[in-house]
């Protein structure tokens, strides 16, 4: 890829466009995000960077974190990931990137963690139809036939069950940036991207742009 960065969701709201239309958005501080160390394709096998957001006191970071970052002469970070980058010339330790790398109308896909759903039926959880509920039915949001009975007289490996929902890594591709704020480094996008109010996002252009 040629350009990613780091975020956190700051929640949603809505922007009105240059012909009045009201665009769903959601608001996303995106870095600034600190190069801490770059991997070439001679040293490494292969460029990448790995970058740091969020910034946090030397006395949350533990010894050999503390270690990595004083050996590259950077501050320590609260979050560390590593960019797989095309071109990695002119990014050296202690580089930041910024929002201003992407520009409005740029398409993105969006990663985050999604929200936590708990326990929760086959319904809710795989989409699965619920039973009759009248004429004397006792079968309403169960799970259904498990499998047969004498063969092969078990639970097939696969089966949609009941089980902890959320909590997932989850891309949403092709959603366009409308607008980008480099003062305050956020950006809108455009519609609505995974995860909670302060959760980490990864950023990158998309991988399979709609024509």
């Amino acid at each position: 890829m040629k350009k990613a960065i780091i975020g956190r969701k700051l929640g949603m709201t809505q922007i009105f466009a240059d012909d009045g239309t009201a665009v769903p958005v959601t608001v996303v501080e995106a870095g600034p995000c600190t190069v801490v160390q770059s991997k070439t394709l001679e040293n490494n096998g292969y460029n990448a960077l790995q970058v740091g957001f969020g910034q946090v006191k030397e006395s949350k970071v533990k010894k050999p974190a503390k270690g990595h970052f004083d050996k590259y002469g950077v501050g320590p970070c609260k979050h560390l990931r590593e960019l797989r980058m095309d071109d990695i010339s002119g990014m050296e330790a202690g580089s930041v990137i910024k929002a201003d790398i992407f520009e409005k109308g740029d398409i993105v896909d969006v990663s985050g963690i999604s929200k936590g759903k708990g326990f929760a039926g086959v319904i809710k959880r795989h989409g699965q139809h619920r039973g009759p509920m009248t004429h004397g039915s006792g079968f309403h949001r169960s799970v259904g036939s498990m499998s047969a009975h004498s063969d092969p007289s078990r639970v097939m490996k696969g089966k949609k069950l009941p089980g902890h929902m959320g909590v997932e890594r989850v891309t949403v591709q092709n959603l366009e940036i409308v607008r980008v704020d480099v003062e305050r480094n956020v950006l809108l996008v455009k519609g609505a991207v995974p995860g909670n109010k302060g959760g980490l996002l990864f950023i990158r252009e998309a991988v399979k742009q709609q024509a």
